[in-house]
């Protein structure tokens, strides 16, 4: 008899569909790292939620483990590494939390135009002030929706019922599906610019932490109300407390802060009078709880029979785990999606991989799929991988094309990836060196070679003597350490780029002024 062990604590649908499919359902919670080796050892499948950390020894001690699913969206509980080694399929239930997200969004939102919570709470203590809590309609106002993925739309199809104005910022989505939905597409400033109310709901990464902060503030609409129930630390909480206590920001609803549970030092914003706080409960429904529960234990019987599942986080890679030819050039893939993507203005369009050479031809079906997620990675909520990236393009309205060729020029294998947007087109171009030594060796028209790894410059200049020491003067000026540089040029005097690997982010300021040198254009930052 097929069995699976639970150990967090999961809705009793749970339980209950897994006895239905005549499968042992095994509950033991609040166990020991120990004790969970023990008790994984002759268990098929395994559920749980983020209070459970399934590391390697457990992996290796459950001989009969054929699948993990995680009622949830996040998998960092799990050693994926060991998980995909051992041929272990992992799942989790990424649609589950939308709409409890989205309407406690607008909850949210409306208890700030309100001021719901501070006139209960006057009431209750015995006060009848009916003038301080005046609150505002948000009829005919101005929402402006940063992220329009599943629970952005989500929060949009909610707002326009209120005869609001929708604005939303999104560089993935496409123009089509956003007029379909009624969404108005514009660029940051203006949505900073237009909104009464701003919603955020983008990741958390090295482009949005921080995007709302006294800079951005201050080109808001003067008592503009602002909501996270996204992820902390995309608004920086000390300029909108700021903000708050100047007027600029005239309230706002947080859900999530940059660190969880709050501090003493965030006291002082969550206990602004102007502030909605809640303890990061937005995906926290009964029905959502039961929602995940059911899609996640449905998969777990899928895979357990043998059946096709929709939510694996590591099927590909599994898949792939036997062939160890195409493992670097699916990571140059990525690498090469994630900078082309960096390097481009305006919405992505298409990506178009070409690969050159008889090992990526034959790989060619999952080396597109790598390059995606590599381009949608830092762009949505979800987490992306080798089995969504292709879903989640597709409803960014993100067209995907592979071409093959065969060996030509100085490499014998050669991957391509082409990112068209709405301002034109970035090519980036790489190669594996030995084993597994990935490496950039064009970008557009300019040969070079470079390691795609931590944080990267590029920038086109004036071929003359003395331009890479303007720039790295300006980088030791700003405490940035060259690791590697690389120079392309298509002739004497032309154009020149030049690629440059750091040890560490380059910071705002000193981009800025390599921007303001004379002969330098183009200036762009890449992390990975």
């Amino acid at each position: 008899m097929l069995s699976v062990l639970i150990t967090d604590s999961v809705h009793s649908i749970c339980t209950d569909m897994l006895k239905e499919a005549g499968i042992e359902a095994r509950v033991e919670l609040g166990r020991t790292p120990d004790e969970l080796v023990s008790l994984c050892r002759d268990v098929d499948g395994w559920i749980i939620r983020s209070g459970t950390r399934i590391t390697a020894p457990m992996i290796k001690a459950a001989a009969n483990l054929k699948v993990i699913g995680r009622a949830g969206v996040g998998v960092d509980n799990v050693d994926l590494a060991s998980a995909t080694h051992r041929g272990v399929l992992v799942m989790n239930a990424p649609a589950g939390n939308t709409v409890s997200t989205a309407e406690h969004t607008v909850a949210m939102l409306m208890a700030l135009a309100r001021r719901i919570p501070a006139a209960s709470a006057s009431l209750k203590s015995g006060a009848w002030d009916r003038k301080t809590y005046t609150g505002a309609e948000v009829f005919e106002k101005t929402i402006g929706i940063i992220g329009v993925g599943k629970i952005g739309q989500a929060v949009a199809e909610r707002m326009k019922s209120f005869g609001t104005r929708i604005l939303g910022y999104d560089p993935v989505l496409s123009p089509d599906i956003a007029q379909r939905m009624g969404i108005e597409l514009v660029e940051l400033a203006e949505l900073f610019r237009e909104s009464d109310y701003i919603t955020v709901h983008t990741p958390l990464n090295d482009a949005t932490r921080g995007l709302l902060n006294a800079e951005s503030l201050a080109t808001c609409k003067r008592g503009v109300g602002l909501v996270n129930c996204a992820r902390g630390g995309i608004i920086h909480e000390t300029d909108l407390l700021a903000a708050l206590e100047s007027g600029q920001a005239g309230g706002a609803a947080l859900d999530v802060y940059s660190t969880e549970p709050p501090p003493a030092a965030l006291r002082a914003l969550i206990e602004h009078p102007r502030v909605v706080a809640t303890p990061h409960i937005a995906a926290s429904t009964g029905e959502a709880q039961e929602k995940v529960a059911r899609q996640v234990t449905e998969q777990v019987i899928h895979a357990l029979r043998d059946e096709p599942v929709t939510t694996a986080v590591n099927a590909m890679a599994i898949r792939l785990a036997a062939q160890p030819e195409v493992k670097p050039y699916l990571d140059l893939a990525e690498r090469l999606g994630r900078i082309a993507h960096q390097l481009s203005d305006g919405s992505a369009r298409s990506v178009v991989v070409r690969c050159h050479g008889e090992v990526p031809r034959h790989y060619k079906d999952v080396l597109v799929v790598a390059a995606l997620k590599g381009v949608m990675r830092d762009m949505v909520t979800e987490q992306v991988n080798l089995v969504n990236a292709p879903v989640l393009s597709r409803e960014a309205g993100l067209k995907a094309d592979v071409q093959t060729f065969h060996a030509d020029g100085s490499y014998t294998n050669l991957v391509e990836v082409v990112l068209t947007s709405t301002e034109g087109e970035r090519s980036l171009a790489g190669t594996v060196f030995g084993v597994d030594d990935v490496r950039i060796v064009r970008v557009d028209d300019a040969w070079i070679e470079l390691k795609p790894e931590g944080a990267l410059l590029f920038y086109r200049n004036v071929d003359r003597p003395g331009m890479l020491a303007h720039v790295g003067g300006l980088l030791a000026k700003g405490g940035i350490n060259i690791a590697a540089l690389a120079l392309g040029r298509s002739a004497r005097g032309a154009i020149a780029l030049t690629a440059i690997s750091v040890d560490e982010p380059v910071q705002e300021e000193t981009l800025q002024a390599i921007r303001e040198l004379d002969g330098v254009t183009g200036v762009r930052h890449a992390l990975l």
